[in-house]
């Protein structure tokens, strides 16, 4: 099981949409669209919300995310009607980016406070041209990305499910840009394509295996 997902949005198209793509960087986790009004047009269907909240339920609890002031409203709402509002979060974050970071985060095996952070962190700016470089001693592989689409939304979500498993901290380099091995949102943010090289820095207990499973990722072009 894991947490699960509801997008409150005026649009049910935008909703839709971004269910999808969220599901293809959590295939594991159950994301449920909840937008616009039975009859089809704009707005937010408390009813809908809720049914929606439960159906996302699978006994790990619901982080709920909204587009605008009336969705959060409505995503507030429909919680405190739960028979068990303490199931559900509405999280602070915006809707694209926040689901993006939330799915991984449900994916990799959070609980409902850590992935509605994760929601929350996405909507904070990050100078990654500021980054300082890792300090000496850490292991560190350079790696070609040979894939299609580079390091972007799904490859990206594929490397931050599997470092998550290894007890290390881990950054990605791509010239004078270091993003967090653990960020979807700021690998994606690097804009490495295919062809780019990246330097995957490691540091902890489980360093060496860490850059061993990023090397075999790389190599293997995410599954692609």
């Amino acid at each position: 099981m894991s947490v699960g997902i509801v997008l409150v949005s005026h649009s049910a198209k935008l909703a839709e949409g971004l269910a999808e793509l969220a599901a293809q960087m959590a295939p594991d986790v159950t994301i449920v669209a909840a937008g616009g009004l039975s009859d089809g047009s704009i707005g937010t269907d408390y009813d809908e919300v809720v049914a929606a909240t439960q159906r996302a339920d699978s006994g790990d609890g619901v982080v709920l995310l909204y587009d605008l002031g009336g969705a959060q409203m409505t995503a507030e709402l429909a919680v405190e009607s739960l028979a068990d509002p303490s199931a559900a979060v509405v999280a602070d974050g915006p809707l694209v980016e926040g689901a993006i970071a939330a799915a991984v985060a449900a994916q990799s095996g959070r609980d409902r406070k850590a992935v509605a952070e994760a929601a929350a962190a996405a909507g904070l700016p990050e100078d990654l041209s500021a980054a300082e470089p890792a300090a000496g001693g850490d292991d560190e592989v350079e790696l070609v990305l040979r894939n299609e689409v580079g390091l972007h939304a799904r490859p990206a979500a594929v490397l931050v499910r599997a470092l998550s498993a290894f007890d290390a901290e881990v950054t990605v380099r791509l010239g004078d840009q270091e993003a967090d091995g653990h960020s979807v949102l700021a690998l994606m943010s690097l804009g490495a394509r295919q062809g780019d090289r990246i330097r995957v820095r490691a540091r902890g207990p489980q360093a060496p295996a860490a850059l061993d499973k990023a090397k075999e990722l790389v190599d293997g072009n995410f599954g692609e």
